[in-house]
């Protein structure tokens, strides 16, 4: 499987989108790539690790978010689901678990009810290591501040604004991955 391939058939290369997305989705999975190295004793399939992190954010274009050049329709918040939806169509599910499980630290049937986010109703937390990993990675990279890696505490402070629940889960994976 060809992660690029993939990401060029639905972003145009020498766009903003395009450098903002590839520039998050690099930094994501060398950290990732750098997490799974760190413990070879757990077995992780870093290629898996590599592709699924440079797609799981694919859906991102499909949202409303013109500070990192994203002009669709869409919540934000749906960019997970979606890119699940269409890793699916693509042929390759297990990746697309990845997107839709990567939000936050992975997002609960009881937090979709109360925050009435606007997705579907379902479990929406990393299960695997590797998906694990690469949520747990992408909470280093900011698409509005590219190349610039944040510090654990920096981290805590933000999932915090979204219940101690996600600073919880975040301090689990410090400590297991770190």
């Amino acid at each position: 499987m060809d992660p690029k391939a993939i990401i060029d058939k639905y972003y145009k290369q020498g766009t903003k989108l395009y450098d903002i997305y590839m520039s998050h989705a690099t930094d994501v999975t060398n950290k990732a790539v750098a997490v799974a190295q760190k413990h070879p004793e757990l077995a992780i399939d870093v290629r898996f690790i590599e592709e699924a992190g440079m797609l799981h954010d694919i859906g991102i274009y499909l949202t409303k978010a013109p500070h990192i050049a994203c002009e669709g329709e869409y919540p934000y918040i749906c960019h997970g689901y979606l890119g699940r939806e269409l890793l699916t169509i693509e042929g390759f599910p297990r990746h697309g678990l990845v997107c839709e499980r990567h939000t936050g630290t992975g997002l609960t049937v009881d937090a979709i009810d109360r925050k009435k986010l606007p997705i579907p109703r379902r479990e929406m937390c990393p299960k695997s290591l590797e998906e694990q990993i690469i949520c747990f990675a992408d909470k280093f990279y900011s698409k509005s501040q590219l190349g610039k890696e944040k510090n654990v505490k920096r981290i805590r402070q933000s999932l915090l604004k979204h219940g101690a629940d996600q600073a919880s889960k975040f301090d689990e994976w410090c400590e297991f991955f770190l």
